[in-house]
């Protein structure tokens, strides 16, 4: 194993624990906002990608199209919020999965019926080929490192600087006490859901020019996703994106090389499993402790 090999290995990790950084925050934005874990966070990103291709092959360019389909991912994510999610924020625990489930299979259902199940390629705004004077990182890699790093930051200085971000922030931790100060928790909640959307989409268009866009493509990730939220911490999206680069990085150089392709969505499983065997809050999360 020569040094090349393992550098190729280190980034290509880091490529794709950058992906899975962005899926686990949105994993981790719904978690705190209405404590359901999103099993069709993955479709919903998958959809979205076939949006913007749609607009993309419409004639619009990369980037207007990137951001239209942000702002229709955010809209569409406030609107499942409003009419599904928080008609059941009461009901038992199983209704809530087999809701998640059940808006997985509308999801994939629709993308394969509009656009068809065949692999699609999809384009990439950043230069192809490795980087001058730097072998171990193509154009797109590079880019999809920058992008999460810039997307991380906006969203730490919405959350941080912002009425709205400080808003959402109180809802989470107390929707009844930010009620009491005449804070909308309702719209709040819809908002988290619909920024959650909005990264998750980054996701699915950051990664399918590498794994071809088809309905499928986000079942794999969205295993790596959870197992990121749950490495760094399910309370914690700052734990959740160094939980995305940590499992990358695991992949990449032991799941990749001791476990093989065939088993790599097990790696993934095996994460998660002891991650709530040893540590089930997390790398980077509290654990709660509950008065009885």
């Amino acid at each position: 194993m020569t040094p090349d090999i393992v550098l190729h290995q280190v980034f290509a990790g880091l490529t794709s624990g950058a992906i899975y950084a962005s899926l686990a925050v949105a994993l981790v934005m719904v978690w705190r906002s209405t404590h359901h874990l999103n099993f069709a966070q993955g479709e919903m990103a998958m959809f979205s990608t076939y949006v913007a291709l749609a607009l993309i092959e419409s004639g619009l360019g990369y980037w207007s199209a990137f951001f239209l389909t942000l702002v229709l991912s955010l809209g569409v994510s406030m609107v499942i919020e409003r009419v599904i999610v928080a008609p059941i924020s009461r009901a038992q625990p199983l209704a809530s999965v087999i809701v998640f489930v059940a808006l997985l299979s509308i999801f994939h259902s629709l993308a394969s019926w509009l656009f068809t199940p065949v692999l699609r390629e999809f384009p990439s705004p950043f230069p192809a080929g490795a980087l001058p004077g730097f072998p171990y990182l193509n154009g797109h890699a590079a880019g999809v490192v920058a992008l999460t790093l810039v997307e991380l930051a906006a969203v730490a200085l919405f959350f941080r600087f912002t009425r709205l971000g400080l808003a959402l922030r109180a809802v989470a931790q107390n929707p009844q006490s930010s009620l009491l100060v005449g804070i909308p928790a309702g719209r709040m909640l819809a908002l988290g859901w619909g920024l959650a959307g909005m990264v998750g989409a980054v996701a699915g268009l950051m990664i399918a020019p590498i794994v071809y866009l088809d309905p499928n493509m986000m079942a794999g990730v969205l295993l790596y996703g959870f197992a990121a939220s749950l490495l760094g911490g399910i309370d914690n999206p700052w734990g959740a994106a160094a939980g995305g680069l940590i499992v990358g990085l695991l992949d990449a150089l032991v799941g990749a090389w001791l476990v093989g392709p065939e088993l790599k969505l097990s790696f993934a499983l095996a994460i998660i499993v002891a991650v709530l065997l040893v540590r089930p809050a997390g790398l980077f999360g509290r654990a709660t402790v509950i008065r009885v």
